[in-house]
């Protein structure tokens, strides 16, 4: 039998638009796209709750992909949980209190140590205020100057200063608009946000009518980031890939379309 041997890792997160109840239906489509995208570790924002994560493994695993599942509850809803392939470590998930900021019903910050072979970081899953008026502009603020501070405290913690980090998950920033979030998130260069560069010209959030933008995001800490393979972030088109134009894909799977980078992991 022939071995596969890897030096790169696929890391991805994705939006499941689980803020009201997922139909089986919905969770099948959202089963076959995960199986389509097949990171090693996927990063998954609006899950329903711990059963709509258990859900998507166990279809996963019928498919003869079998993932991890590593779920924190939310005080409030609208959860952010883990699927790990096998020989990936996922550990210390725990939710960062405070990161909710102003927004008493936010969703807090999601915290976790992953590796996966050579590569290991520490991770952070993200779901900020919603919304692109002034107010919920503010509500972000208060969000990111908390996650901004952890960061801070975690890079000169003793032992974790040359460790990678990754934020990633549903912004809702938009580059070039909600300037302060992103000086607050990650200013004084401390973490690149390569998806406000890498996907400039993409869209990853469906609107009504098929309008999109930019809302999701992925960012890297600026030092001892060196496993990242620059370039690979991209935005993985599984509307088309599952042969659907973007309003059924909204209607049918989720309204966001999922994020993967690579990483070298030998």
């Amino acid at each position: 039998m022939v071995s596969f041997a890897h030096s790169v890792a696929r890391v991805a997160v994705w939006n499941l638009a689980g803020y009201q109840y997922v139909s089986p239906d919905r969770l099948a489509r959202q089963v076959a796209g995960l199986a389509f995208l097949d990171a090693e570790m996927v990063v998954l924002v609006e899950l329903y709750g711990e059963s709509h994560l258990d859900a998507l493994a166990k279809g996963l695993a019928e498919q003869g992909v079998d993932y991890l599942p590593v779920f924190v509850a939310q005080p409030h809803g609208l959860h952010i949980g883990i699927l790990a392939k096998s020989g990936v470590t996922v550990e210390n998930a725990r939710l960062i209190p405070g990161t909710e900021g102003k927004y008493e019903k936010g969703r807090r910050a999601l915290a976790f140590d992953t590796r996966i072979g050579g590569f290991s970081a520490h991770v952070l899953g993200l779901h900020l205020k919603s919304g692109r008026g002034a107010a919920e502009q503010a509500l972000r603020d208060t969000q990111c100057r908390a996650i901004g501070a952890y960061v801070e405290a975690y890079r000169t913690a003793e032992g974790q200063s040359r460790r990678a980090i990754l934020m990633m998950g549903d912004f809702n920033m938009i580059p070039g608009q909600d300037v302060s979030n992103f000086h607050h998130l990650g200013g004084d260069d401390v973490m690149d946000f390569v998806s406000s560069w890498d996907l400039q010209d993409r869209f990853s959030h469906i609107l009504d009518l098929g309008r999109a933008n930019l809302l999701d995001g992925f960012a890297i800490s600026r030092t001892y980031s060196t496993r990242y393979i620059r370039g690979t972030l991209r935005l993985f088109p599984m509307h088309w890939t599952m042969e659907m134009g973007r309003e059924a894909f909204r209607d049918r799977v989720s309204d966001h379309l999922p994020f993967t980078a690579s990483f070298r992991i030998s």
